[in-house]
């Protein structure tokens, strides 16, 4: 492609010239920018390593000592609600020979080192190290586990490892004053997985953040519950996408509840899918929500933590887990169609014969999302 970024070659200076062209004329991104691990390292060093990155829901750390362990641009790090109820990130490594600590999901009270025993507060503070009394440089109280930026916002537990990251309240403003109505903090995670995909990350995201392929990919499920020329895709803001779809009113649990004061007309029935840079994506209804945070593994392969829940206004009904379980049973067929639709457009935009082709006017989030790399990239 030409037109390339003056400080710039290779993948970075392709997507660059490509978001350069206005929408109207706009391509999917190259081929590079999927493939290349020049690309991926600076995405991992000047993206992952610098926004905020959604671990979960606070609703899944209830208690003290709840946690989640994970990785973010290569460090190994946990979530954990504290002593006090606080949630915090902090590093997931001891600070005696540099063991991992924690593993998955689980409570630990304390946290022990599985490689010497020395064990940790869940605020970070070194409690014990067994036969340490014999070096005079050792100071129990000088030892605590590196703290990291953690904010919950809305009710998502997001984590970043720049100190100066802006305030989610302050990146995310228009999406909490657009979402008002909905009040996320009013709904609680039911499920939450993890896998990985063989893919690339961004794949994965595009196919979120548009509906042009509901239709055709999902057929066999949902496709026939949305209409493309229902679809609105505005321009989007430089931090976030989204694009809205209207619901069935019969399909109930999708809809506001009966008790929902808070929506009129059409909202009551709309779904909003937000994508949230650079890798948490919503699907968010009136009456429950489901989320993909994504992390890249390799260009090829991409983490993905899966979770969902319903609005707290369903809570009391008799058959809210009923419904629940019918839409968790549909959504994870939904996943299923998504993995094959993903993983073959990464196998087919490895070929040498393979261009990218112009987008419909249903992919503004995806020529928006696009823009966002070339600009997170070329800073």
């Amino acid at each position: 492609m030409a037109g390339d970024h003056p400080k710039y070659s290779g993948p970075i200076a392709e997507l660059a010239a490509n978001v350069a062209l206005p929408f109207t004329q706009a391509r999917a991104m190259p081929k590079s920018v999927y493939t290349s691990q020049e690309f991926l390292s600076a995405e991992i060093s000047k993206i992952f390593a610098r926004e905020w990155y959604c671990v979960g829901r606070a609703s899944s750390l209830r208690e003290p000592g709840d946690y989640i362990a994970f990785e973010l641009a290569g460090q190994p790090l946990m979530v954990i609600r504290d002593q006090t109820g606080d949630i915090r990130c902090q590093s997931n490594v001891c600070l005696h020979r540099m063991s991992t600590l924690l593993e998955g999901r689980g409570n630990r009270r304390l946290i022990t080192c599985p490689y010497h025993g020395w064990t940790y507060e869940p605020d970070g503070h070194l409690r014990a190290a067994p036969a340490m009394k014999a070096n005079d440089g050792f100071c129990r109280e000088q030892y605590r586990l590196p703290q990291l930026r953690t904010e919950v916002w809305l009710g998502w537990i997001m984590v970043s490892l720049n100190p100066d990251v802006r305030p989610m309240a302050e990146t995310f403003a228009e999406v909490a004053d657009m979402l008002g109505p909905y009040d996320m903090t009013n709904y609680t995670e039911w499920f939450n997985e993890s896998f990985v995909w063989n893919t690339n990350w961004k794949v994965l995201a595009e196919n979120f953040m548009e509906s042009y392929h509901l239709p055709v990919c999902h057929a066999g499920t949902i496709g026939g519950l949305s209409k493309l020329d229902e679809m609105i895709c505005p321009p989007s803001p430089p931090h976030f996408n989204w694009h809205t779809i209207l619901k069935d009113p019969a399909f109930r649990i999708a809809c506001a509840h009966p008790t929902n004061t808070r929506m009129e007309g059409d909202l009551r029935r709309t779904t909003y899918l937000l994508a949230l840079y650079p890798s948490l994506l919503i699907t968010l209804t009136p009456g429950y929500f489901w989320y993909l945070s994504l992390h890249p593994k390799d260009v090829g392969e991409v983490h993905v933590v899966f979770g969902g829940g319903m609005s707290n206004d369903f809570l009391a009904d008799a058959d809210a887990q009923e419904h629940f379980s019918t839409l968790k049973t549909l959504l994870d067929k939904v996943n299923v169609e998504d993995k094959g639709c993903t993983e073959r457009v990464y196998r087919g935009l490895r070929s040498s014969l393979a261009e990218p082709g112009h987008l419909s006017h249903l992919e503004r989030p995806n020529y928006d999302f696009a823009t966002y790399l070339a600009r997170m990239t070329t800073a």
